[in-house]
């Protein structure tokens, strides 16, 4: 697993943080010299009213209460990302579905799991190669709105071949829509580009967010 990148990560973080903190002291300290410096040099004859003082005071508490919420913003957005990647990490050996379509190959059958859009009373899914040649249909028939899965023989096909799959779905002349998924092992987990990704057994990379069950 890549973690060069999430260390950068939290020890920008940890600047950030600090240099905020910083920035806040420093513009607390900024506003009590001119505020003294004000006092100091105000007429006498014409002071400083108390709404004006309590005015100034509340500007500067404001500035520095949006300061330390951007700091606890940054804080909560650190936690978010080391929560993920925990529960990345925890996914590692276990089986995902996630968007596509890509024959899950075992040892004689195929398993593909799609989403239909509302009920169909003819649903088949095609068994194609990657180029898109057709080659075998299973017919399912009538099916519900919702999660479906199928199997499909692999007998004649060697398991580190790469089959696709499409579904087709009427309800009568209309064309019912539909959501195909691919099952895979998660092998790894990257951090490339910022973009926390699962690295699957079939070569795939894909987005943590975008698992939809575990096995």
């Amino acid at each position: 697993m890549d973690v060069t990148s999430l260390l950068n990560t939290r020890s920008s973080s940890a600047a950030a943080t600090s240099d905020a903190a910083k920035k806040a002291q420093e513009n607390q300290d900024r506003f009590l010299t001119l505020l003294v410096a004000q006092m100091r040099n105000q007429d006498p004859m014409n002071p400083m009213e108390n709404a004006q003082l309590t005015t100034q005071i509340a500007q500067i508490q404001t500035v520095t209460g949006v300061d330390q919420l951007n700091t606890n913003i940054e804080k909560l957005g650190q936690q978010f990302n080391q929560g993920q990647l925990a529960g990345a990490v925890g996914l590692v050996g276990r089986h995902v579905t996630t968007p596509g379509n890509r024959l899950a190959m075992g040892e004689t059958e195929a398993y593909g799991f799609f989403d239909l859009d509302g009920a169909a009373n003819n649903v088949q899914v095609e068994v194609v190669t990657p180029a898109g040649t057709v080659v075998d249909t299973v017919d399912l028939g009538a099916a519900s709105a919702g999660r479906h899965a199928f199997s499909w023989s692999t007998e004649g096909y060697s398991a580190d071949r790469e089959l696709q799959f499409r579904v087709k779905a009427t309800r009568g002349a209309t064309a019912v829509g539909s959501t195909t998924y691919s099952r895979d092992q998660v092998v790894a987990v990257n951090t490339r580009s910022g973009q926390l990704q699962l690295e699957l057994a079939g070569g795939r990379r894909t987005d943590f967010t975008s698992v939809v069950s575990v096995d």
